[in-house]
């Protein structure tokens, strides 16, 4: 296997460095904006070069961000060339384009880092749905809110505090809101339940609720009730058809869950024949997620391509019904009050989080009955 690396930066430098152990595939061009030096690859700025060499029958994409990475993504496919990625919010944007694309092309489309890092979480599912009906899935799926909510519950401490130390740590970016206002989760759950279920859910439909507006008061409400903070995404098959969504959700002490710890991700699916299965691990990370985009080229040699057929675009029905710790300005049914907050009667999924966009400053929180 002749490889093309778009990026190097933590994931594409990672890759680059455990591919050179292999004697099975080859990184022979990198795209790299900036002059490197390589014992056994050539630097090149222009994507043309990757594309346009007949040797190169493998495009990994490991540069973030939505474009150029998908005009890179996309020719990489109509040219032939197979196409591994780590970019989940590249995949998740473009399901419509890229999935049925490769399918077309017949080239294969990988992308096990984009959900979970190291964890193996998309190549599991598309082995569990090979013999049994998947129920559900979703979890712990952000390292950086986890990490947050984590220290919060553990010490006491505040939002802005713990956000500050988990970007000191790196586990945070400088400007930290597609982790802490749930978009990455969103990302995840979304090609999650896409491939799970064999459908194309249709991203406006799922909302998504962060942790950004949490105060340690909120954290000693839950304490007090036995209970703890995650950031929790669901995908699940319903009566209706499916429901999708990302929000702040608290879960009792003794769950699995709320014994997640610092950046970790524990991530689970419902199968009708296995039950409960949970996977744990490191969800970011050079190596871990370098990892799982060399399993997926292993996979690629193998014959291996996308983890479901694409499915036809769905929308989401989130007509299911929760009760909700709710601090801020509700006006609904209240069954009782924790401190400042009050906790709602059942409320619709869809409903809650309509109101959560009129009202910005408020923060909510599931209960995970």
């Amino acid at each position: 296997m002749k490889i093309g690396l778009c990026g190097f930066g933590v994931v594409g430098r990672g890759v680059y460095e455990i591919i050179q152990k292999r004697h099975d595939m080859q990184v022979t061009k990198v795209l790299c904006l900036e002059d490197i030096q390589l014992p056994d690859a050539q630097a090149v700025k222009d994507f043309n070069d990757i594309l346009n060499d007949p040797e190169i029958d493998t495009v990994v994409e490991a540069m973030g961000g939505l474009h150029p990475s998908f005009e890179f993504a996309s020719a990489a496919l109509k040219a032939g060339k197979n196409l591994v990625t780590s970019n989940k919010a590249l995949v998740c944007t473009f399901y419509d384009e890229l999935v049925p694309l490769a399918a077309r092309m017949g080239v294969k489309l990988r992308c096990t880092a984009a959900v979970g890092g190291g964890i193996g979480w998309l190549s599991e599912l598309e082995r569990s749905r090979r013999v049994q009906k998947i129920q559900q899935v979703g979890g712990i799926m952000n390292g950086t809110c986890n990490y947050i909510l984590d220290n919060m519950t553990r010490k006491g401490s505040d939002y802005m505090e713990t956000l500050r130390q988990a970007q000191k740590l790196g586990y945070a970016e400088a400007n930290p809101a597609t982790d802490v206002e749930g978009i990455d989760t969103w990302h995840k759950v979304i090609l999650s339940s896409n491939i799970a279920f064999g459908i194309s859910l249709e991203k406006e439909s799922v909302p998504v609720a962060g942790i950004s507006r949490i105060t340690a008061a909120d954290v000693e409400n839950f304490r007090a009730h036995g209970r703890v903070c995650k950031l929790i995404s669901t995908g699940k098959r319903t009566e209706q058809g499916f429901s999708a969504y990302v929000q702040p959700t608290l879960v009792d002490e003794g769950t699995p869950e709320a014994a997640v710890p610092l950046n970790y991700n524990l991530i689970t699916f419902v199968g009708e024949t296995s039950d409960r299965m949970s996977f744990f691990g490191q969800g970011a990370g050079r190596y871990p997620t370098a990892y799982n985009v060399v399993q997926d080229l292993v996979d690629v040699l193998s014959g291996k391509g996308f983890y479901a057929p694409y499915g036809a675009p769905q929308q989401a029905d989130n007509s299911e019904t929760l009760r909700y710790y709710v601090r801020g300005s509700w006006a609904g049914e209240v069954t009782e009050h924790w401190g400042d907050a009050v906790i709602t009667a059942p409320v619709a999924v869809s409903d809650i989080h309509a109101w959560l966009k009129e009202n910005p400053e408020a923060f909510l929180a599931a209960i995970a009955e």
